[in-house]
């Protein structure tokens, strides 16, 4: 999920920067120390979207640069568990697919990708056995997330499924909801229903 998150930070602003404007100088400082930023709290860091506040800077003895505390906005992205994503297939191996999702990638093991036996060819595409579905790179998919680990801070894991019902390749999405749409229902009220057992 995309949050908005308010960050207080004290920002170095190094000296070859002192000829532009403290907000410009700052911003330009943000966007490079959180491109890339990961981290369990705040998840991945997207974009700066806006500066609240720069307080006065001061001078460290020692280093000419000039530290300002800044409070600002970031857009993060952080995953939660069973939560329901759109994700597009990046790339498939003979254990599975990776998922882009956002800012951040997922894998989804072959026996995950969808409600049947699949087996993987050298075209890089998973195929159903009886319901001869297929699963390629750049597919578009909804997936859930199962499992999240930020243990390697730097590359974390995201576990991913497609079996149940509403999840995997947008068009058996579709064609999923159309059978259910089309399925007969009962229409008889619960009384009639009942009087039609006795």
């Amino acid at each position: 999920m995309f949050y908005r998150m308010t960050i207080k930070d004290h920002i170095r602003v190094p000296p070859n920067l002192f000829g532009s404007t403290a907000e410009k100088a700052v911003l330009e400082r943000i966007k490079s120390d959180y491109d890339g930023f990961i981290s369990a709290k705040l998840g991945f860091a997207v974009d700066v979207l806006k500066i609240s506040e720069i307080r006065e800077g001061i001078i460290v003895p020692g280093d000419g640069a000039a530290y300002y505390e800044t409070t600002f906005e970031l857009l993060t992205f952080r995953p939660e568990l069973q939560e329901v994503l759109l994700a597009k297939v990046r790339d498939i191996a003979e254990f599975g697919a990776f998922m882009t999702i956002g800012p951040a990638d997922g894998m989804i093991h072959i026996s995950q990708t969808m409600d049947d036996y699949v087996s993987f060819s050298k075209d890089k595409v998973l195929q159903g056995k009886e319901s001869t579905r297929s699963l390629r790179v750049n597919d578009k998919c909804k997936a859930r997330v199962v499992a999240i680990s930020y243990k390697d801070i730097t590359n974390p894991k995201i576990g991913l499924t497609m079996r149940q019902e509403g999840l995997g390749r947008l068009d058996w999405v579709k064609e999923s909801k159309e059978a259910k749409a089309a399925e007969p229902k009962d229409t008889k009220p619960v009384s009639e229903a009942k009087k039609a057992k006795k």
